[in-house]
């Protein structure tokens, strides 16, 4: 006679709506760190307001076609005709013209604002991507496999940070002709910046990348994997790429500001992207260059505060997922 087997007493009749206690869920790093973000206002603030800037440099077209005017097309009309500054309090501003007009044109700042914003997130965007690309790749090679080629390529990264990056990319500026590589204009200088800004810098990440790659390779989950007789380029690749991609998420948020102050700095220079193409370091260079920041404040003061509110929320931004991404936080 077969015997039931003993039921816990759990002080419940039968059909009273009694369930069992369900297990705790693990949850992953992403998770934790979502959470922790999405409680720092501050944070989700700087994140709405870096969607907005590219969401506004994406759509750009429309923006000045709705807003704005043609960002090279001049409004002599607005000026005063003896001072060729803007008629109107704000620098002529208005419904027609909400950033007002520049000195001297009359062209719409608004409208160069917007399309600046395209060319410096393009410039810097890009730039971070390739210095992200090359920092990950050596700093994965340098720190897992060490030897003659990890010290060669540490020894790289110090006399690239050593190198005088801003002298360095005035002189290649200067030096390349303007139909380099079958390319002129815009085009030649964008791809110019984002090679000279993305190459020089990724010494940046590679050092935190090796930094990382020389405290993994010692868990125990990459010791598992080489005794399956797993290889370095699979190692490096499923095993230790994964758990580096946090740090390398907030060191990109953190660099692309970085890139958008050197862009604008080339460009105040002179040798970033020629007029009449817009970019904020170009509008900066411009009222620097006439005077007329001194009776039109606004000529400055609208370019500056872009370059400042956007890395501003980059930077908090990034800030925030260190944070987040951090296991000793709270």
């Amino acid at each position: 006679m077969a015997v039931s087997p003993p039921v816990a007493d759990t002080g419940r009749a039968p059909g009273s709506g009694w369930r069992a206690p369900r297990t705790a869920a693990g949850r992953s790093i992403w998770r934790i760190a979502w959470s922790r973000l999405r409680r720092d206002k501050l944070a989700m603030a700087s994140g709405a307001f870096v969607v907005l800037v590219a969401l506004t440099a994406v759509f750009a077209p429309v923006l000045t076609a709705l807003f704005g005017q043609d960002p090279n097309q001049p409004n002599y009309h607005l000026l005063n005709p003896l001072t060729t500054t803007p008629l109107g309090p704000l620098g002529g501003m208005s419904w027609d013209h909400l950033l007002g007009v520049e000195p001297v044109n009359g062209r719409d700042i608004f409208s160069r604002i917007v399309y600046g914003a395209r060319v410096s997130l393009l410039v810097a965007v890009l730039a971070t991507l390739l210095s992200v690309a090359i920092g990950t790749v050596m700093g994965l090679v340098s720190g897992y496999l060490g030897g003659w080629a990890g010290e060669l390529i540490a020894r790289l990264m110090d006399l690239l940070l050593a190198f005088p990056l801003l002298l360095f990319a005035i002189a290649i500026v200067v030096v390349v002709p303007d139909d380099a590589l079958h390319l002129n204009g815009t085009t030649l200088r964008v791809g110019l910046l984002v090679f000279i800004i993305g190459f020089f810098n990724w010494p940046y990440i590679g050092r935190i990348v090796r930094g990382q790659v020389l405290s993994l390779k010692e868990k125990d989950f990459v010791a598992a994997a080489r005794a399956t007789g797993a290889g370095p380029m699979r190692i490096m690749t499923r095993e230790l790429l994964p758990n580096l991609a946090a740090p390398i998420i907030v060191y990109t948020t953190l660099l692309i500001p970085t890139n958008i102050l050197f862009e604008a700095a080339l460009s105040y220079l002179g040798v970033g992207v020629q007029p009449p193409t817009a970019s904020w370091g170009e509008m900066l260079a411009t009222a620097a260059s006439s005077g007329k920041f001194r009776v039109d404040p606004m000529f400055m003061i609208v370019p500056g505060m872009a370059i400042f509110l956007t890395v501003l929320a980059f930077n908090l931004l990034g800030d925030a997922l260190r944070d987040a991404f951090d296991p000793r936080g709270d």
